[in-house]
């Protein structure tokens, strides 16, 4: 069985280029799938849409999400993920530049499992991949998402 991806949510293209080079810099297996706004994760997620097909889009291991997006925000998609029970061990891990109170803590009270702020250099981008792949990817034990189940858009 391949591995599943990883799904990064993020409206800078240029945030989406360096992290996947770190990505594969840091030798991380796992693919990584980018959208650009907060709907098309939705999308995604829910297997609607452009991402229909789940053998080109599988569902991720594991969703960096960016808080700042168009047509959704970061944190109304991880409200949408959390409430989807097919959804409910799906790690999400917030990357975002806000390091606002206000924001750090909805995001954990909507589930997410972790925040991080985006690092300002590509040095401090590759130790944050090689720490995000060794705890989230190496040691930590991910359930399997069912890939039979696909929860509906709202």
């Amino acid at each position: 069985m391949p591995l599943k991806p990883l799904l990064l949510v993020e409206d800078d293209e240029d945030q989406a280029f360096f992290m996947q080079r770190a990505l594969q810099k840091g030798g991380i297996p796992n693919s990584l799938q980018v959208v650009n706004d907060g709907e098309k994760a939705v999308q995604y997620l829910a297997g609607k849409g452009d991402y229909e097909n789940r053998t080109q889009h599988p569902l991720p291991c594991l969703v960096l999400l960016d808080l700042k997006l168009p047509r959704r925000t970061g944190h109304e998609v991880l409200h949408w993920i959390r409430s989807h029970p097919t959804l409910f061990g799906l790690p999400v891990i917030v990357l975002t530049t806000s390091n606002l109170i206000k924001d750090i803590e909805l995001a954990y009270r909507l589930g997410a499992n972790s925040y991080l702020i985006k690092p300002m250099n590509g040095e401090d981008l590759d130790k944050l991949v090689e720490h995000l792949s060794g705890f989230w990817l190496k040691f930590n034990v991910l359930l399997q998402c069912d890939s039979s189940h696909t929860p509906a858009t709202d």
